[in-house]
């Protein structure tokens, strides 16, 4: 198995790059939040 490897590091960002990883923050935090508002309801 012979690959070529190429790993080139960008320090400009794109803005979809920015645009998904504050999206995914954001469902990441909604999905948490949905969670304990959902246990805390179960438990009331």
């Amino acid at each position: 198995m012979k690959k070529d490897v190429k790993i080139e590091k960008k320090h400009k960002y794109d803005k979809g790059q920015i645009f998904v990883k504050i999206m995914a923050g954001i469902l990441a935090l909604l999905m948490m939040v949905g969670t304990v508002a959902s246990l805390v309801y179960a438990l009331i």
